[in-house]
């Protein structure tokens, strides 16, 4: 017997529950956040959790020493908050230092794009100001899976694929951990990280140890990390290796231990935007987090309901809106504590009706196109590198994505959790990942290169400077509806996040699709504007349909002036979704690589 699908769109259920869902880009994962809601612990002790475990089952798209930002709302407190777990660049990166190099492009590669280590600290604080269980109750299913073992994806052995060679020649403490008796893992194999694990094992027990209850058990595994044995072997490996990185030459780090000691993650209000009956929650401009602010807010002014989403006009409007955002990301946004970003205009219903007159119905714009506010930025920097002129491999060097044909090294990850009291946390950790950097054989795992998003020019928003934090594509969502919490959701992906993540609550705003429905249907990104990776290239025009999307359509907006390219039928976008609709809790994921899952009850 034949099943038919009544809806192309979908493949899988919403799910839908009283007692809390889970979301996440791999089912184990969603298996344990779900484990520690059933064992009573809230959405904040399962949003660490689960976090902890992606480390360890996706270390090819994100670790320990990468970054996070999370956005939250606590009933008990009554509003929504954005945790920064994004850190900042150490004190010894200047420009000059890196002028001094012989470089004037941050690497992508290595040990000098290295930030301080965000996500411990940032997970620390959630559990200890939101969350209700020990640190050993949400770290037990990381360090399990660690020192016993876990199912490797075939996305990680890929990946490990791709840079074996420089495992080999250049990067020897990476070999050691991921190249297990000097051969790539095939997929579905038992992989074990031991020392890594014993490295969260330590710490526990070293939290443990001055007894007293949770909360100081969680101060003292912060200082462990940012002054105990931890930061002193980042410390360690930073000053006495030189590591290969694309740049072609061997560098030492420039973090230290002093840096993590000064530095802990922060809670601040979110950036918001009303669209409709939606209040839309992002992280600041220290991420790209407003293009999402800025699309809704030229989007306004075109009557989407109804529309079908995989039509020429449908796409055409929202990537020529897209281009616009991304235009000003380019020119206005950085670290506001450092950098005036003129957020309050780029939200205005006047700087936008101005805008929205930009956006030509029929025709494709090829064009940077900026605004502009009197006394702020305005200025896109375009700067092409071939990395192969380099005569070095530039595997890992950007955060990667799967929104391109032929990729094979997987990208960032991502969770959306509902519990039943109605707490809601959704989260996208990345950096760190095993092709960025070598292994610190000491703690098994490696440091992000999250600094590359800075340029070694003054007087940009992303020039860098010391204590700055990079502009991070990480830029997780949540929105209000009528008022109250409704929806968390976000996707991997780089500078494609906050295209796919505006795409998904277009579908279901109005296109009346379903979290699941809204995921799995055919999704595009642009890459008409600057990469914020290394080598920071940009292609005006070009936009990435997936192979799903009507044959009509790609003829289309061809025609309207589009560089189109076809990607494969299942390629664009991981999100994940949850929602609070009460009494429901309800969520989903993204069936594209195999790994996602939502789950709950």
């Amino acid at each position: 017997m034949k099943l038919i699908n009544p809806n192309p769109f979908t493949t899988r259920p919403e799910i839908v529950g009283t007692f809390g869902v889970v979301a996440s880009t791999h089912w184990i994962a969603t298996a344990v956040g779900m484990g520690i809601l059933e064992r009573g612990g809230n959405a904040f002790d399962a949003a660490v959790a689960t976090a902890f475990t992606l480390q360890v089952v996706e270390p090819h798209l994100c670790g320990p020493g990468g970054d996070v930002p999370l956005i939250l709302h606590a009933v008990k407190r009554g509003k929504t908050e954005v945790v920064c777990g994004q850190g900042p660049m150490p004190a010894l990166a200047t420009i000059d230092r890196f002028k001094g190099l012989g470089i004037d492009l941050i690497p992508g590669t290595g040990l000098l794009p290295a930030c301080i280590p965000g996500t411990f600290d940032a997970y620390m604080l959630v559990l200890r100001d939101y969350g209700t269980m020990r640190l050993a109750d949400v770290l037990a299913p990381a360090i399990g899976y660690l020192l016993n073992g876990h199912p490797i994806v075939e996305r990680a052995t890929a990946t490990i694929a791709t840079v074996a060679d420089n495992f080999r020649q250049n990067w020897p403490t990476s070999a050691a951990v991921f190249l297990p008796g000097n051969a790539v893992p095939k997929p579905g194999t038992m992989f074990r990280n031991t020392a890594f694990g014993n490295t969260y094992a330590r710490i526990l027990k070293e939290a443990e140890a001055g007894g007293g209850g949770r909360e100081a058990e969680i101060e003292r595994a912060r200082k462990v990390w940012s002054q105990g044995f931890v930061a002193e072997a980042i410390d360690r490996f930073c000053t006495e290796q030189e590591v290969m990185d694309v740049s072609g030459q061997r560098n030492r780090g420039l973090l230290r231990g002093a840096d993590l000691a000064g530095w802990q993650a922060t809670i601040e209000a979110p950036l918001t935007y009303d669209y409709g009956r939606y209040t839309v929650c992002k992280a600041g401009a220290w991420s790209q987090a407003p293009v999402v602010l800025q699309q809704l807010a030229l989007l306004k002014g075109f009557d989407l309901d109804g529309m079908d989403p995989t039509s020429p006009d449908f796409i055409h409007v929202v990537v020529e809106a897209s281009k616009l955002a991304y235009a000003d990301r380019e020119a206005f946004y950085g670290d506001p504590a450092f950098v005036d970003v003129p957020m309050e205009t780029l939200l205005s219903d006047a700087y936008n009706d101005d805008r929205r007159k930009l956006i030509d119905p029929n025709r494709a714009s090829l064009d940077q196109r900026p605004g502009k506010v009197e006394g702020y930025g305005g200025v896109v920097k375009l700067f092409r590198a071939d990395a192969q002129r380099l005569g070095v491999s530039a595997s890992g060097a950007g955060e990667p994505t799967v929104g391109r044909v032929g990729q094979t090294n997987g990208d960032t990850v991502h969770f959306d959790i509902v519990d039943r009291e109605g707490n809601m946390i959704t989260a996208t950790p990345s950096g760190g990942w095993l092709q960025s950097s070598p292994v610190i054989p000491e703690l098994g795992f490696p440091l992000g290169t999250r600094g590359q998003m800075f340029w070694l020019e003054e007087g940009l928003p992303g020039s860098l400077k010391p204590g700055k934090r990079p502009r991070t594509t990480l830029t997780p969502t949540m929105a209000h509806r009528d008022g109250k919490p409704y929806m968390a959701w976000g996707s991997p992906g780089g500078d494609q996040q906050d295209q796919w993540i505006t795409q998904m609550f277009l579908r279901h705003v109005h296109c009346g699709m379903n979290l699941q429905e809204a995921i799995d249907a055919p999704a595009w990104h642009s890459e008409h504007f600057p990469s914020s990776f290394w080598p920071r290239t940009a292609r005006p025009g070009v936009l990435v349909l997936e192979g799903r999307v009507p044959a009509e359509t790609a003829q289309e907006l061809r025609r309207r002036g589009h560089e189109v390219e076809m990607n494969d039928d299942w390629s664009e976008g991981r999100l994940t979704a949850a929602t609070r609709d009460d009494p429901w809790r309800k969520a989903a994921a993204n069936p594209r690589g195999m790994q996602g899952y939502a789950a709950g009850r």
